[in-house]
C-alpha cells in the first residue's frame, strides 16, 4: 500500500528536472529510503551504546569469555 505525499519546489527546478527527463517521484522515494536507514543506524548505534554502557565485565569475567572462546577454536 503506497500513499501519496507532495512537496513544493521552485517552478525552474520542476521545468529543468522535467526536461532532463528526472523521474521525481523516484529521486524522493530514493532520499527518503536513504534518510530513513541513515536514521534508523543512528537509533541502532544509540541503543547499542546505552546497552555497552550498562554492561560492565570484570577481569574474571574475560577470562570466562576468553577461555570460551579458546575452547570453541574461535580465536580472535
Amino acid at each position: 500500500m503506497s500513499v501519496t505525499i507532495s512537496a513544493k519546489v521552485k517552478r525552474d527546478l520542476w521545468e529543468k528536472a522535467k526536461r532532463m527527463g528526472i523521474n521525481i517521484s523516484e529521486v524522493i522515494r530514493e532520499a527518503l529510503e536513504r534518510k530513513v536507514r541513515e536514521e534508523e543506524l543512528k537509533w541502532a548505534v544509540k541503543v547499542m551504546d546505552e546497552i555497552s554502557g550498562r554492561i560492565s565485565l570484570d577481569e574474571d569475567s574475560y577470562r570466562i569469555i576468553r577461555r570460551e572462546r579458546d575452547r570453541n577454536g574461535n580465536r580472535s
